[in-house]
């Protein structure tokens, strides 16, 4: 189901969230890279805050029909990055979930402190609420909830999401030619594992005890 389906307060509260969760994640990989002395994302005009920048035409269509989609992923140049740091690949992948566990944390400082409710948020989930504006506990709520869905989703070990080349840090330099032949496998890995049901399996456990962990 295409997030268009939703009452006004949730479609308002999940199109305002993923742009902010998209855009930070993307600019997130090009600050990193840049870091690292690679202008492949400054070139492409992707170190930048501009949401514009890092939308994909077919990926933002989707996710408004079919509830899924993807942000423009930031080009980087992995033998300058290489010559760099051994780690530097591996630790501008891992700048996209850290930044979306960066803003969940920041989000959740409300609801630890007191000054909004989980559970008032969840009700105006459960219910739609009746007012076309989201509620400030109800944007938040879902602020947390997608910004941890996406670090979760990206890190796993499969191409073309952030965790492939986490994951590839990590192995030995001998398996190298064994993962290259695994890469172009992921997509369909992907898919199969979203079409079965096998993701939520992966993702609800986590989430659940982040959130648990966050909001209380």
């Amino acid at each position: 189901m295409g997030i268009l389906k939703l009452a006004p307060s949730m479609l308002i509260s999940y199109l305002f969230v993923l742009l902010v969760a998209f855009t930070v994640h993307e600019f997130a990989h090009a600050w990193t890279a840049t870091h690292f002395g690679d202008e492949t994302p400054r070139i492409n005009g992707r170190l930048t805050l501009n949401p514009l920048a890092h939308l994909d035409p077919i990926g933002s269509l989707l996710l408004l029909f079919a509830g899924f989609g993807w942000a423009k992923p930031v080009p980087v140049n992995p033998y300058v990055l290489g010559r760099r740091s051994a780690a530097a690949l591996m630790l501008v992948a891992l700048a996209g979930p850290l930044s979306n566990l960066l803003m969940a944390l920041i989000a959740a400082i409300p609801f630890r402190l007191g000054l909004v409710s989980a559970l008032d948020a969840q009700i105006a989930i459960a219910t739609g609420n009746q007012h076309f504006l989201p509620t400030l506990s109800q944007l938040l709520f879902v602020f947390i909830q997608v910004n941890l869905v996406l670090m979760l989703f990206n890190l796993i070990p499969l191409a073309p999401l952030d965790g492939d080349k986490i994951a590839a840090y990590f192995f030995p330099a001998s398996w190298s030619r064994t993962l290259d032949t695994i890469r172009p496998l992921g997509p369909i890995i992907l898919l199969a594992i979203a079409f079965f049901g096998v993701l939520n399996y992966i993702l609800l456990p986590p989430l659940q005890l982040l959130m648990g962990l966050l909001v209380g």
